[in-house]
């Protein structure tokens, strides 16, 4: 059984429906996720649009739905008693689904597990209880959950599998780059700017306005720049209107988040995957990120980093510059872009420390080995 409860989780949970599928061809997989679950060849008990949103206050006008979905996923457990059940990020309702499918004897695999390290510490307890195996993908999280007595592995990061590592020789790259930029619709030798808003409707609707203000004066200051826009699995192209009122002609591109990665050289985008993607493309990065006021002040006081992008998180420095909550401004925003954009020796320090990054987040195959984790948890159950 699996569970996943947006775009990101549904990416992870997808390949390692595949992967599990490949290695036992008879293997029922069921639950709940996105599009990616289902073309994966999951059985789906229910699907996660309308319920992804961020922040306290909006988690609020989805809890009737959220928890109508609960009830038909414990039932389908009843049903189809599973050998395992894997929970894929998405803990404020994987929290409570694990702990009632728990209860039940069902050992549960934690997969892209809570940032317990960032707020919410206290969320361990149900981790020890719950858990049979977390299963995190930044090498610093391990440490975190054996100090805690949780049993865990760390086996890579499941991006490293998708994003090939950028090519060393500069010639080489650059044509690679040429021909994305071509297929995408974009100029060759004019610098471009990707635009990766979130995956989100809540998200989309903060902090697509604020991009959109910002365009004219990057514009200003870097005329012949080009924009190209990330649109995220389940999000219409009509959401990024105030981006093709600001710069009409961007390119809106569903699907191909790598490639339009590739094709740039400065990115702006939300705090979230996106930036482990980014930086395992080893682009420098401007994160973004705005909440609802009451959310934010609710939460702040349960944060304990300074920091919150994954990119800085794994890098274990501020390597790229965050606008989170009043600092994500259209001036800001400009600012830290056109430095990217001006700026070569910044632009190559950045690029370097980001290639660093990349380093540590393992060798290729981590879906493949996390499948094989997840079965030997189930077959321990079978007995």
């Amino acid at each position: 059984m699996v569970s996943c409860g947006e775009p990101s989780g549904d990416l992870y949970a997808g390949a390692l429906a595949r992967a599990l599928r490949e290695r036992a061809p008879g293997l029922d997989v069921f639950g709940f996720g996105g599009p990616l679950c289902r073309e994966a060849g999951v059985r789906m008990v229910g699907e996660y649009t309308g319920l992804s949103v961020t922040g306290l206050t909006e988690a609020l006008r989805v809890l009737p739905a959220t928890w109508r979905m609960m009830r038909r996923l414990v039932d389908a457990c009843d049903e189809t008693r599973p050998d395992a059940l894997v929970v894929v990020d998405y803990p404020d309702f994987n929290f409570q689904l694990m702990k009632r499918v728990a209860a039940k004897g069902v050992p549960v695999v934690y997969y892209v597990t809570p940032q317990l390290w960032a707020w919410r510490a206290g969320r361990m307890k149900a981790m020890q209880r719950d858990v049979a195996l977390a299963l995190p993908i930044f090498p610093f999280e391990e440490g975190l959950y054996q100090q805690a007595g949780v049993p865990v592995q760390f086996l890579g990061h499941p991006l490293v599998d998708r994003v090939p590592a950028p090519s060393a020789d500069p010639a080489e790259a650059a044509r690679h780059q040429a021909a994305l930029r071509v297929a995408l619709g974009l100029a060759v030798g004019r610098p471009v700017v990707a635009l990766l808003p979130g995956s989100r409707h809540n998200e989309l609707s903060r902090l697509v306005p604020v991009i959109a203000a910002s365009l004219p004066a990057i514009r200003a200051a870097v005329p012949d720049v080009q924009f190209v826009v990330a649109c995220a699995p389940g999000r219409r192209p009509d959401e990024f209107a105030a981006i093709l009122a600001a710069a009409p002609g961007t390119p809106v591109v569903q699907h191909r988040t790598d490639d339009v990665l590739a094709a740039s050289d400065v990115v702006v985008t939300a705090s979230g995957t996106a930036t482990a993607q980014t930086a395992l493309h080893e682009r420098p990065m401007v994160v973004i990120y705005k909440l609802s006021p009451l959310t934010y002040a609710l939460g702040k006081p349960l944060v304990t980093v300074d920091t919150y992008a994954m990119a800085n998180l794994i890098a274990g420095d501020r390597i790229v510059p965050e606008l989170i909550q009043d600092g994500c401004t259209p001036e800001a925003i400009t600012a830290e872009t056109t430095s990217f954009l001006r700026d070569r020796e910044r632009w190559a320090r950045t690029h370097a420390r980001l290639a660093e990054t990349r380093a540590k987040l393992g060798a290729p195959g981590s879906t493949a080995r996390v499948a094989d984790a997840v079965l030997a948890v189930a077959r321990r159950a079978r007995g």
